[in-house]
């Protein structure tokens, strides 16, 4: 079969590795891609928001499975745009896909059902959310409505913080239309953890737990990032804890988008908040997440296009989902100065490395080809990963390998899964 990914980050190239594992696969192709994503697919320069120029090429090449990688080509309906053709698209529709593109909608959602998560109140009027904030207890979160790169949220320590919140969310439009309504929060504490789902529209199947790390510094210090790494499993994520979101989220999530007439078929990201009162819905996405991605699929033993194509067919609840017993740890080798700042074009050594060692990955999510050599061309450059028996060895070997690959101004966080020895 012939398959087209949608993307050109780090999550689109751990799903071409994973596409590419496939014996059903002859070729790949992924619009626009990236220097390592070349690796295993043909790369064709086409954006991820040109709907028409991506159903075209699919039409001409005869593609037989559409992956949608990336959030926002997701909520401007690429999968509509497919379906309209008569093309098999895994992904969720526009009108699913507003789960991420609308965090008021999505908090909407889990009051209307009683689907645990955090008090919240929603505004379009900046007066109105300041006088909102005059009498709510601190420390206190707000959230743009839309997408915003996945840094749209800002914990608010005082009320100072927060007045100057609604200011760069809704009158200095740091996310631009993001931020004209916005979602504020009671702040929750505990572990995070990050499941990501396969769903089908009535079933959903859980892959194994992740925990990311968003900020940009050690310690969870510094401004929000994409994800600065990642670890999986959790270890907090315990058999009461699954059993718990199995019956109180993950299912009432699915049954909630049915009843609503926006039945969702594709990936389900869930970020839990384990609370002293149990576990809580942070935010939802409809897309894997980067960079769990990166340590959940190394880890998954099935064919990941016949799972896609169970949820595109309807019949996931005949997919058994296998991990293998282990661990995995994703460590970012970043630009400095990310996620504000940053240069870049430097040419990266010692990618190669990775070829000759089993159980280590290195997945590219801002590079390109110049003048023959692989450059950074962004914020997040590469996710190292490694695999291990257990967390704590697939942390010492992820951080050994981080030392295998050199650029100019490479930034990494040294505190990735640090967790883990608390666990």
């Amino acid at each position: 079969m012939k398959v087209l990914i949608v993307g050109s980050g780090g999550r689109e190239h751990a799903i071409a590795w994973a596409v590419a594992q496939s014996p059903r696969v002859e070729k790949i192709y992924c619009a626009p891609g990236n220097a390592g994503i070349a690796e295993y697919a043909e790369c064709v320069n086409i954006g991820a928001m040109e709907f028409d120029a991506l159903v075209a090429f699919a039409k001409e090449h005869d593609i037989d499975l559409t992956i949608i990688g990336m959030d926002d080509p997701l909520v401007g309906g690429v999968v509509d745009a497919f379906e309209a053709e008569g093309l098999r698209v895994f992904g969720p529709r526009k009108n699913a896909a507003i789960i991420e593109g609308s965090k008021a909608f999505s908090k909407d959602l889990m009051k209307k059902y009683n689907i645990p998560t955090a008090a919240y109140e929603t505004f379009t009027d900046p007066k109105e959310a300041i006088a909102y904030l005059e009498t709510a207890k601190m420390p206190i979160v707000l959230k743009a409505d839309g997408l915003a790169l996945g840094k749209g949220v800002l914990i608010c320590n005082t009320l100072e913080e927060a007045k100057e919140g609604v200011k760069t969310l809704m009158l200095d439009k740091q996310f631009g239309d993001a931020g004209d309504e916005i979602v504020i929060e009671e702040f929750m504490t505990g572990r995070e953890v990050s499941v990501l789902a396969f769903c089908d529209g009535k079933t959903i199947k859980c892959m194994t737990s992740a925990q990311d790390h968003k900020r940009a510094k050690d310690g969870d210090k510094g401004l929000n990032t994409g994800g600065m790494g990642t670890f999986s499993p959790s270890p907090f994520y315990t058999k009461e804890v699954e059993d718990f979101c199995e019956k109180h989220v993950y299912q009432p999530t699915i049954d909630a988008m049915a009843a609503e007439g926006r039945p969702f078929t594709g990936i389900l990201f869930t970020g839990l908040m384990l609370t002293e009162d149990g576990p809580k819905v942070l935010e939802y996405n409809a897309r894997f997440g980067d960079p769990e991605a990166q340590v959940v699929l190394p880890r998954m033993k099935n064919d990941i296009t016949e799972v896609m194509e169970a949820c595109i067919d309807g019949k996931l609840n005949d997919i058994n989902l296998e991990f293998e017993d282990n661990a995995a740890v994703c460590v970012v080798l970043a630009s400095d100065g990310y996620p504000e700042k940053y240069d870049k074009g430097f040419e990266i050594k010692g990618l190669d490395t990775f070829k000759e060692k089993e159980g280590y990955y290195v997945f590219h999510a801002g590079t390109k080809f110049h003048d023959g050599k692989i450059v950074t061309n962004g914020g997040r450059v590469l996710g190292v990963v490694a695999k291990g028996n257990d967390l704590k060895e697939a942390r010492a070997n992820a951080y050994k390998a981080t030392d295998w690959i050199d650029f100019e101004n490479k930034y990494k966080r040294n505190d990735i899964g640090k967790a883990i020895d608390e666990a």
